[in-house]
């Protein structure tokens, strides 16, 4: 496996767009940084769109649609997404459609209340109780399972069909065909009018963990905030360049090449 290049050797000039995950690459022991805030702006007052791209609920997703300076939110691991429509009016779009949603909803609550009796310490998320799509089992922000009781609990909900994976805080559980990646896909085309090609030079994509690894894959340019380095032994695609630093800081360091390859940018459909 190719080990992520420095940051330094990316081509950023025609980067029009940036997807971002949360939890560990926007945040910075679990708090979202004034400086961090602030890279937001940057970016966006030069002309770049901005997607957040998380396993958080949708509940959060509406909230960060509303008030951060971003184009949308990617929600419950591409289960459902906010973007901006005429007018500034908030759209919600879903994966799948509520024939479908509906049963799943309630197969996953049992399958993950069965699993959870069988880990001693495990529960769900607190903030679970605003979620639509997934559920996610806190293995790292209230609770303390380590490692090694996350992997137990990945291997139970898999074992039962449940799509289980793992973000810097929670382990994200779902059924039904979507993830990060087709989110993404989906969102370009509805949001933009854009279908990527190979090798897309547009757009980049960064993140920390286990449940990035499919957008590492789907994005010329990837990029690990350096805390990813935890992880790169066991995920399956590994971003393509790496920043110096951690978490949000690694996010701002990200923003400063941009803002200097692009001297502000322009955005999509500019």
């Amino acid at each position: 496996m190719a080990s992520p290049r420095p940051l330094r050797e990316a081509d950023l000039s025609r980067v029009e767009g940036v997807f971002t995950d949360v939890d560990g690459t926007l945040t910075t022991a679990h708090r979202l940084r004034s400086t961090t805030i602030r890279a937001l702006e940057r970016l966006t007052d030069s002309g770049f769109k901005v997607v957040l791209v998380t396993g958080r609920p949708a509940g959060w997703g509406e909230a960060w649609a509303r008030t951060l300076p971003v184009e949308g939110v990617i929600a419950e691991n591409g289960g459902l997404f906010f973007l901006r429509g005429a007018g500034g009016r908030l759209r919600k779009v879903y994966a799948e459609s509520p024939r479908v949603r509906g049963p799943n909803r309630e197969r996953l609550q049992a399958e993950v209340a069965a699993v959870l009796r069988q880990v001693p310490g495990a529960r769900l998320s607190v903030d679970s109780a605003y979620t639509e799509v997934d559920l996610a089992v806190d293995w790292n922000e209230e609770a303390r399972l380590g490692e090694a009781g996350a992997e137990r609990l990945e291997a139970l909900l898999r074992a039962r069909g449940v799509t289980a994976v793992r973000s810097s805080v929670h382990i994200n559980c779902w059924l039904g065909r979507f993830d990060k990646r087709s989110a993404v896909r989906r969102f370009l085309k509805v949001a933009w009018g854009v279908t990527p090609v190979p090798g897309e030079p547009r757009f980049v994509y960064v993140g920390d963990s286990f449940n990035d690894a499919p957008m590492f894959g789907e994005f010329a340019l990837s990029v690990g905030v350096a805390n990813v380095r935890r992880v790169l032994g066991r995920i399956d695609t590994p971003p393509a360049f790496i920043t110096r630093a951690e978490e949000g800081r690694g996010f701002e360091e990200l923003v400063r090449a941009l803002l200097a390859s692009r001297g502000g940018g322009r955005g999509v459909g500019s």
